[in-house]
């Protein structure tokens, strides 16, 4: 298992260089980041735009550029993906992006990791629960469910959630749902747990929103794999030989079905990060969903590059997980 984990690493960097490489031409062709320093009225000095070309490297050309991105060769010690650093920002000298990313990608991850855990462990129980009483009335309204909120766009949703919690709001009369925000604005004087419950508070709404669309994608795979499982003859055979039904459920259904949703975990990664740009608007969270956000509307080449390459990091990663976790659920895989 080590030696083919250290083989999908190796084949993830020319993946990730591959990709990388199309991003960096795609964003760069998608427009100008000095355009609107350009198109100024009254018009700009023309030695502040060229120092505005120097600053981000616009006075080379594109190949130049991305080798100066990603190994910092010839440049100010500001750039060099290899070397940490993700290089200037069309926001000024004092826009650190690397430091800009450090510090959202704690907000966004605890909102992705309990989106994806909760949205995990509810649909593998809808799952089974639905399988295990299919064609029952507790099937068909978790079936109702799972369609529903698989039919609701994320930003839909979320807006619904957000008009929900300041509706209880006003109805009670004090603050029982945060809409806005990650943590309170004034959180100095919190002790330790305070600062925990408050992070939870405004954890809530956010992550329901988030989890809900992918409990959905997830609950009707499982169902469908637990059915499958079920009919199988080696299920039947246990049965027959008198295992009890959780013995039977435990040991051998669920463990072969949840390894279609190992594959869709991770495949769901992509989508909750996407989906936390989304939820992170809604709920004006200054995560690296609004980062992603700013650098887009700023044309922001190189904060663009970082967003990209951390979640695409982040997905490959996923995927590694997920085929080592095949192991751990069928004993008979093994990776040569």
């Amino acid at each position: 298992m080590i030696a083919y984990t250290l083989r999908r690493l190796v084949v993830a960097v020319p993946v990730l260089f591959a990709a990388s490489l199309l991003c960096f031409v795609l964003i760069d062709i998608a427009g100008d980041p000095l355009a609107d320093l350009r198109l100024a009225e009254p018009p700009v000095p023309e030695e502040t735009i060229e120092a505005a070309e120097r600053h981000l490297y616009r006075d080379r050309n594109l190949v130049e550029r991305y080798v100066l991105w990603t190994t910092g060769i010839g440049g100010r010690g500001d750039i060099g993906l290899l070397q940490g650093r993700f290089g200037p920002s069309v926001r000024g000298p004092g826009f650190d992006i690397g430091l800009q990313i450090r510090d959202r990608f704690l907000v966004t991850l605890r909102l992705v990791a309990v989106a994806l855990l909760m949205a995990i462990g509810l649909a593998i129980l809808t799952g089974v629960v639905s399988a295990m009483r299919q064609y029952s009335t507790t099937d068909y309204l978790l079936t109702f469910l799972g369609f529903l909120c698989l039919a609701m766009p994320t930003f839909w949703l979320a807006a619904l959630i957000k008009e929900g919690g300041v509706w209880v709001n006003q109805q009670v009369g004090h603050q029982v749902f945060y809409t806005i925000g990650a943590a309170s604005a004034d959180t100095r004087g919190f002790t330790a747990w305070e600062t925990v419950t408050d992070a939870a508070a405004h954890l809530f709404l956010p992550t329901m929103a988030l989890m809900l669309t992918g409990y959905a994608q997830l609950s009707r795979y499982q169902r469908t794999s637990m059915l499958e499982v079920l009919d199988s003859d080696y299920v039947r055979l246990a049965r027959a030989k008198g295992l009890r039904n959780h013995v039977v459920m435990r040991r051998h259904a669920l463990r072969t079905a949840l390894i279609p949703m190992v594959t869709l975990s991770a495949l769901l990664v992509a989508g909750t990060i996407d989906g936390a740009i989304l939820i992170e608007r809604v709920f004006q969270w200054r995560g690296l969903g609004d980062f992603f956000v700013q650098a887009v509307n700023a044309n922001d080449t190189y904060a663009v590059m970082g967003w990209l390459m951390l979640s695409g990091t982040t997905v490959i990663v996923a995927n590694l997980v997920a085929d080592l976790l095949y192991a751990v659920l069928d004993p008979r895989i093994r990776y040569g």
